[in-house]
């Protein structure tokens, strides 16, 4: 049987950590590294300046004091170091992940995180709020172990996958999307006197082009956007190239 490492970004007791693992145990042996407590937003940051700590939950469930990038890395070399999982799974988040929230997400960054290691990596989410039913996303997401393990993704690819609250039309392959917001910026007074601002965003509207996630989620599909972990852009790379860019010598002495 494969095994199936899961985390989240949503923490160890979130319903559709929950009803992902249950959904997958049908595929596979399924290994639960996940935070202790919501670490949405945490992108790929590290732990570094302070030791984790690992509680045991149940069965193959561990809780880890930290993000999702540092569950994945735990997992890797200590949790499961001589028996490592052949897929990782990371959702299903409480909302969606669409076009630019991709680089600030921490579910995304679980998947990516294990794409590192060589390992296929899906990213799920739901997109919805208020009250979430994660029924159809976790059928999704069985389905989809079924066919990454069977045919495998390029190295360093992840599948960034979101999914409408349901009934869902399909599936469609995307590209990523792009969205227009103001951030909102909330000016306060904590208990001692001293400023805090708390930051926020508030989405005006999307890009509207074919082929983008956005579109497919409005639709009532199910978006599958492949992402990699190699950031270069190729086409300005070839373009930069051709512009002979030139440092002056006095620029560069000491």
């Amino acid at each position: 049987m494969p095994k199936i490492l899961v985390t989240n970004d949503d923490g160890i007791h979130s319903p559709g950590l929950k009803l992902l693992a249950k959904a997958l145990q049908k595929i596979g042996e399924v290994v639960v590294v996940a935070p202790a407590h919501e670490m949405s937003a945490a992108s790929r940051s590290l732990t570094l300046t302070r030791p984790l700590r690992i509680d045991v939950v149940d069965k193959n469930q561990y809780a880890v004091d930290g993000t999702p990038a540092d569950c994945i890395t735990l997992a890797m070399n200590k949790i499961l170091s001589g028996n490592l999982p052949d897929i990782v799974f990371s959702g299903i988040n409480k909302g969606g992940n669409l076009g630019d929230d991709v680089t600030y997400s921490g579910t995304v960054a679980g998947a990516l995180e294990g794409s590192m290691y060589g390992l296929p990596g899906v990213a799920i989410s739901l997109v919805q709020r208020g009250e979430f039913d994660f029924t159809y996303a976790a059928e999704l997401a069985a389905e989809l172990a079924v066919q990454v393990l069977r045919d495998g993704l390029p190295q360093g690819t992840l599948l960034n996958v979101n999914v409408p609250p349901g009934p869902i039309r399909g599936l469609r392959i995307t590209r990523q999307g792009a969205k227009i917001l103001r951030p909102t910026v909330v000016e306060g007074t904590d208990p001692r006197q001293r400023t805090y601002y708390w930051i926020g965003e508030e989405a005006l509207t999307w890009n509207e082009e074919h082929g983008t996630d956005y579109e497919a989620l409005r639709q009532g599909w199910a978006s599958i956007t492949p992402l990699r972990n190699d950031l270069t852009d190729y086409q300005a790379l070839e373009k930069i190239k051709t512009l002979n860019w030139q440092i002056a010598p006095e620029a560069v002495k000491p």
